[in-house]
């Protein structure tokens, strides 16, 4: 699996998404400044987490500017598979790729913890791995990590199966204590409408190993592959 990494000035989780990558598939990722304009031959394209141009204007917004983002909308209506995490996420909100927008936390303060996600589908090239309403582990750190959209977007999002992951509790339940950050619909991850592209809040790239603590976001990485080869 040859896979791309695209990194921003302020972006801090390039390296622990490429260990991941590396783990999994075996090949080093290719890491791709901001400033290129195309994005080299890539079965995946990932976004990591950081705070791209020290989250000014909004979280996202002025990555979603730099030069290597149009070739990134091109791959994108081509079908290459993008991952977006956390600040990844972000940028492909503000670019537009991916619908709704991530807000300030409802509690306004930043959070670093491990939070508990529903896997909402299992037929996806992101969740072949896990089970239908599995309850898995994954580190969250972020301050604009609230998803919304308007309830139209939302509506659509929910009708099409496109939410693939939701914060949750224990015993899989969507409950308001569970949602961390204010999310509307406890929403921690959505796709697009082909199910070629996630973005997600929550970081899968540091539960893979026993030396994480875990490896339950293992299977998102496994099932890429899996779909790839």
């Amino acid at each position: 699996m040859k896979t791309a990494i695209l990194v921003f000035p302020g972006t801090n989780r390039e390296h622990d998404m490429a260990a991941a990558v590396r783990s999994i598939s075996g090949s080093d990722p290719m890491m791709v400044w901001h400033a290129e304009t195309q994005i080299p031959d890539a079965d995946l394209i990932i976004l990591p987490g950081g705070f791209s141009y020290g989250d000014y204007l909004r979280s996202g917004a002025i990555a979603a500017r730099s030069p290597i983002v149009a070739d990134l909308l091109d791959k994108a209506k081509q079908g290459v598979r993008i991952l977006g995490v956390c600040n990844g996420f972000q940028i492909l909100t503000e670019t537009g790729i991916l619908p709704g927008a991530l807000m300030r936390n409802a509690g306004l303060h930043f959070i670093c913890k491990e939070a508990l996600l529903r896997v909402e589908r299992q037929d996806t090239i992101f969740t072949s791995a896990y089970k239908k309403n599995q309850v898995m582990r994954c580190p969250v750190a972020h301050h604009d990590g609230n998803y919304f959209a308007d309830d139209e977007t939302l509506a659509m999002l929910e009708d099409d199966g496109r939410v693939l992951f939701r914060y949750c509790d224990a015993n899989g339940e969507i409950t308001k204590d569970a949602n961390i950050n204010g999310s509307r619909n406890n929403i921690a991850g959505i796709m697009n409408a082909r199910g070629t592209i996630l973005g997600m809040m929550p970081h899968p790239e540091n539960l893979i190993e026993d030396l994480h603590g875990g490896l339950d976001g293992r299977g998102l990485f496994e099932s890429l592959l899996e779909k790839v080869a």
